[in-house]
């Protein structure tokens, strides 16, 4: 080939490259539409708009399975022990290192606010919403009656229709969300509303103190809570929902006529009964307080809806793994997509998400924010900073807590909670109260957004919190004057959460973040142009900080620890997140590679999480192992599964952290990280994997 001849081909490639079709975005997402023919018992279709989400059986209610209504604004506690309030709780005082510092603990001296505590605030069921089908005979339908069964998921409208049979009678519900309001628009059309067969109730439960709960709220407390309807008229009426200290308010609005009666008093069911017609739509909406709030018509909700969703799926990025030969492309491509829908309706709120999202209570309801990073970091790299943008107001919200927090320690800066609810207070518990990785989140988040916006105003937005997160990581390692470093613990919580806390030194994830930390949060001092006597702590910590503990050439979790590869392999592999998730500060590669190697040789998969896989898969792709990448998060584990709506299966159901975790590994595995080179460097370039992608950005 001659040299004219090679730079035709170039330019004929360039332009290629240059004119090359966009992804066609709806044909990627409505190919992972869900259908299904029955209800799922404990995994519901939902619309939401990640502050407020509605499941639904196979009705497009919740006829016959109770699922939840839930927001970020629904918390209630519970009433105090009589003549005790918060602030009688003491916290419980633990000396390492000649210091005295008290932790939020149990505390066997005020038992009975430390249990308060544990359980206060808890997330509530906003109410329940389902039909009351007759059949001919007058009896009540059960789900076993209908027939012709089938409910489609439109994930690119985020609206869902539902059609069924009753006694050879046609029904057909279209169920949507405002993208705004904490509101449902329903329409129904079938032969059974001539017949004054179908009915709509909706019933308010009492809050329960369970840790894990499937389906939210006591339905047999009535005489615990009170309901009544404020105003009712033509086409609309409202009811107004106490208990204790939480009040609420459910608007109803409907077209035609209809009536909203209360037929048990002893219950807190009301029923909306339509005259005899062919079509009926109805709204609802959840709001705060006892105030009303304007409301759209079913009609405009449908169309917000769609509007809405169909700008989150044509904004931010994409992947089309459609061109790929090996059999796994579409079921990867399907977790992806569905991750997308159901992190969305989920988990872009004003608070923190919990591990279930808006699907169901676990831990109460409350979020952990260690566990932040695997629910919002995706939304920075898959840059869709509407979503992103919240983290920053969420820790500005909570900064005087965590400073408070920080002080009770006797430390500087902001000491950020483990598990906590909309009131910013921690749950006495070990550990709570010594876990220290979600310390270094915020300065990861600062410094991806400076990435993708490097000015002034984003500096603005992050400093103080990237200030005061170091200070406080800088202030929380102990001087060790026998071996003349900074040390991490005793007491500290590793991520693994399978150590003795008391006796924990130096886990290996926690040394390797705190050291990004500081080391990132020194730019940040740079940019901000701060003095070199205000980071000094910072520096010396940093410079003196321990190396990461290794034995016989392999890394482990902890300085501490014993025979770990026989007696600690199992729970989180951490180690395998200080060179992947983590860009490698203070990692020798060398070691990390042998060490990674034998976690997957060796660890117990069975017992670890579903983020672990996302984890190892992103340390795979920085060591230059694609095909493994692609095995971790393509695996079909115990608790790495994704069900029909695109839910994890690992426990507690669902699992977000899996899904949060898969789409930050993608993210990184299509526009690769930081010295990374090529089109898709995580995935295998053997022509199997043909990933067509875009709008990524790239991972630290």
């Amino acid at each position: 080939m001659n040299r004219t001849c090679a730079l035709i081909i170039a330019i004929s490639c360039l332009c290629n490259a240059i004119v090359a079709q966009p992804i066609d975005r709806e044909a990627v997402v409505r190919r992972h539409c869900v259908t299904t023919h029955a209800t799922l018992p404990k995994s519901p279709a939902q619309v939401g708009n990640g502050k407020f989400a509605f499941g639904m059986d196979i009705t497009g209610l919740q006829t016959f399975v109770p699922f939840n209504t839930l927001s970020d604004w629904g918390w209630h506690s519970a009433p105090l022990p009589k003549g005790l309030t918060p602030e009688d709780y003491k916290p419980v005082v633990i000396e390492s290192y000649g210091k005295k510092i008290p932790y939020i603990l149990n505390n066997p001296e005020c038992p009975e606010i430390s249990e308060w505590l544990r359980y206060n605030p808890h997330r509530i069921n906003l109410g329940r919403i389902g039909f009351i089908l007759n059949k001919l005979d007058g009896s009540i339908a059960e789900e076993k009656d209908l027939g012709n069964t089938v409910q489609n998921v439109d994930i690119y409208t985020g609206i869902v229709t539902s059609q069924f049979t009753l006694e050879g009678k046609e029904v057909k519900v279209t169920t949507a969300c405002d993208p705004e309001q904490d509101l449902i628009a329903v329409d129904v059309h079938s032969p059974l509303l001539e017949e004054g067969r179908i009915k709509i109730f909706i019933d308010f439960p009492y809050s329960n103190d369970k840790s894990f709960k499937d389906y939210v709220g006591d339905w047999e407390l009535c005489d615990r809570h009170e309901t009544d309807i404020t105003e009712c008229g033509k086409g609309h009426a409202s009811i107004l929902h106490e208990l204790d200290s939480c009040t609420y308010m459910a608007r109803m609005t409907w077209e035609g006529d209809a009536a909203l009666i209360h037929p048990d008093f002893h219950s807190h069911r009301y029923v909306l009964k339509p005259s005899k017609t062919k079509a009926f739509t109805f709204t609802c909406l959840f709001s705060p307080g006892k105030g009303e709030k304007p409301m759209y018509q079913a009609d405009a909700v449908r169309e917000r809806s769609a509007k809405a969703w169909e700008h989150y799926w044509q904004s931010g990025a994409a992947v089309d793994l459609s061109g790929s030969s090996d059999p796994r492309w579409e079921e990867l491509e399907r977790r992806i997509v569905l991750s997308q829908y159901q992190m969305r309706l989920n988990e872009c709120g004003d608070l923190p998400p919990q591990e279930s999202g808006l699907v169901n209570n676990g831990w109460y309801g409350r979020f952990h924010w260690e566990m932040i990073w695997w629910h919002w970091a995706h939304y920075a790299l898959w840059n869709r900073m509407d979503c992103f943008d919240r983290t920053a107001s969420m820790y500005e919200k909570f900064l005087n807590g965590a400073r408070e927090r920080a002080a009770l320690e006797g430390r500087k800066g902001a000491r950020w909670p483990k598990c906590t609810g909309n009131i910013n207070r921690e749950w006495p518990c070990k550990p709570h109260a010594f876990l220290v990785w979600q310390q270094p989140h915020p300065i990861w988040f600062a410094e991806a957004e400076y990435r993708i916006n490097p000015n002034r105003a984003t500096l603005d937005k992050w400093s103080t919190i990237v200030i005061e997160s170091a200070d406080y990581m800088a202030d929380a390692v102990f001087w060790d004057a026998a071996t003349r470093r900074y040390v991490l613990g005793p007491p500290i919580e590793a991520v693994s959460e399978n150590t003795e806390q008391l006796t924990t030194l130096n886990p290996i994830f926690e040394l390797a973040y705190f050291r990004y930390g500081l080391r990132t949060a020194l730019s940040w001092a740079k940019r901000l142009g701060l003095a070199s006597e205000r980071t000094k702590q910072w520096r010396q910590v940093l410079a003196k900080l321990s190396r990461l503990p290794e034995e016989n050439g392999y890394y482990k979790t902890s300085e501490d620890m014993q025979n770990m590869w026989e007696k600690f392999n199992f729970e989180h592999p951490a180690l395998t997140g200080v060179y992947g998730w983590l860009p490698g500060d203070g990692v020798n590669i060398k070691t990390f590679r042998r060490t990674f190697y034998k976690v997957l040789e060796t660890w117990q998969m069975e017992k670890v999480w579903g983020w672990d896989y996302p984890m190892m898969a992103m340390a795979a792709a920085r060591l230059g192992d694609p095909a493994k990448a692609v095995d971790l998060i393509c695996a079909k584990a115990k608790k790495f599964d994704f069900d029909e709506h695109g839910l994890s299966l690992a426990w507690p159901f669902p699992y977000f952290p899996s899904s949060g975790g898969l789409l930050a590994a993608v993210a990184m595995m299509c526009e690769g990280w930081d010295g990374s080179y090529g089109s898709a460097p995580g995935f295998p370039k053997d022509g199997t994997w043909v990933v067509k992608y875009e709008g990524f950005n790239r991972m630290q």
